[in-house]
């Protein structure tokens, strides 16, 4: 009998690479989509048929007909958050509830979580790490120190768990002298709650082992990106979760032989919210041009994104790290209209050059950059990769030598349509 098939797609750089349009462009060669990590601060857009809709616990694959989507044991989940965006959904005409599935295991995140991400943030004062504020660092830690509340728990005796969870966030509160209020939070999360017990809550685990054991496929929807990642990121700036490929063995309960391939995701430039090291980021008219073309503010936030030239050192650590055996390049229409393009193809760590992603980037990084020729072509009507100009092809060529990895689908613009298959 034929195995099914794991593909796990993610991003490779600081997130918002455009994950979200590209599950919507592959999920129709999938059975199942599934949401491995992170929690409502994923922030995924898709544009088609002239609307628009920002996705960040749902899994993208949720407007592909009948199709199962699985909201994994990795993710936290935020039930009023939750509800306000499956409802937002319902009310476009996608019904949700018999094709989203919800792990049991998956953690809940509670009012007072985000309470103490807040107080977690001032605390730090001039060292904050620029969290979304969604309570997604102090879930993930209450999910290590073994005191997390999982969907699960909402089947059985929920309010004297809830409670005892809740108790033990309000003596940490009141040890940091931090003021507050949840009435309205608390009242909207456990309307939240009552939400989530329309939804199918399963043991995703045995369930996604059980459609692969049917011969079907699933699609492993990763959130933010690589250079994010708790142990391969830019520690400290990073999220509390695995954002790289294991990261969908331990967040869905599948086998690493199980996976087959690995689409990474990257901008033809670099981006970065919030705080953190970024050793290409442009502070220059040519930063705040990328920003504008290229439309980079939060999809969740709305904060501007920080831009700058690709990272090639960053990109194959990440391809290093994920095994990724496809690239996707997103947004290369941002750059239709520069003169010239670079690419930094290794650093100067303290006067000393290297092509390896090292321990620490937060100084004595000098990047070395090579300038390629701009194209200079509005690239966002073409419809296949024969129409590229020659330099737009060029920096394909030049961008693949580099990360010994093929780049097998180029994006032109936000719309479905305007994706590239290449040959």
């Amino acid at each position: 009998m034929k195995q099914g098939k794991v593909d796990v797609l993610l991003g490779l750089q600081w997130g918002d690479e455009g994950k979200g349009k590209v599950v919507d462009v592959l999920t129709p060669h999938y059975d199942v989509v599934a949401r491995f990590q992170g929690g409502p601060n994923a922030g995924h857009t898709l544009e088609f048929n002239g609307e628009k809709y920002v996705l960040r616990s749902i899994p993208s694959g949720i407007f592909q007909g009948g199709k199962v989507n699985i909201i994994g044991n990795g993710v936290v989940l935020a039930p009023d958050l939750f509800m306000e965006e499956a409802k937002a959904l319902e009310a476009t005409g996608h019904p949700l509830r018999e094709r989203l599935h919800i792990s049991k295991k998956a953690h809940l995140i509670m009012p007072t979580h985000r309470v103490l991400d807040a107080a977690y943030e001032a605390q730090k004062g001039k060292n904050k790490v620029g969290t979304t504020g969604k309570g997604i660092g102090p879930t993930y830690t209450d999910k290590v120190s073994r005191t997390g509340l999982r969907v699960g728990d909402i089947l059985e005796n929920f309010p004297e768990k809830y409670a005892a969870a809740k108790a033990r966030h309000e003596a940490i509160l009141k040890s940091l002298n931090f003021d507050y209020d949840i009435t309205e939070v608390e009242k909207k999360w456990l309307e939240g709650i009552e939400y989530l017990r329309q939804f199918p809550i399963v043991d995703s685990e045995h369930e996604i082992n059980q459609i692969l054991r049917s011969g079907k496929s699933v699609l492993c929807e990763g959130a933010q990106g690589t250079m994010l990642d708790v142990d391969f990121g830019s520690y400290p700036f990073v999220t509390s979760s695995n954002t790289i490929c294991a990261g969908a063995c331990t967040g869905l309960g599948i086998g690493p032989n199980k996976i087959g391939e690995v689409f990474g995701i990257m901008k033809a430039y670099c981006t970065r919210v919030g705080a953190g090291p970024f050793p290409t980021e442009l502070f220059d008219e040519t930063g705040k041009k990328i920003r504008d073309l290229g439309h980079e503010y939060g999809a969740v936030t709305g904060r501007e994104r920080r831009c700058g030239w690709i990272d090639l050192v960053a990109l194959r650590y990440s391809i290093m790290v994920n095994g990724v055996t496809q690239l996707i390049m997103m947004k290369s229409d941002v750059l239709d209209g520069f003169d010239t393009i670079k690419a930094c193809t290794s650093y100067k760590v303290n006067g000393v050059e290297t092509r390896d992603f090292p321990y620490n980037i937060e100084e004595g990084i000098e990047p070395v950059y090579v300038e390629l020729p701009g194209w200079k072509t509005d690239m966002t009507k073409f419809t296949s990769e024969d129409q590229f100009p020659k330099q737009f092809s060029d920096y394909i060529k030049f961008l693949e030598k580099e990360l010994e990895t093929p780049i097998t689908i180029i994006s032109i613009g936000p719309d479905r349509e305007q994706t590239i298959v290449r040959k």
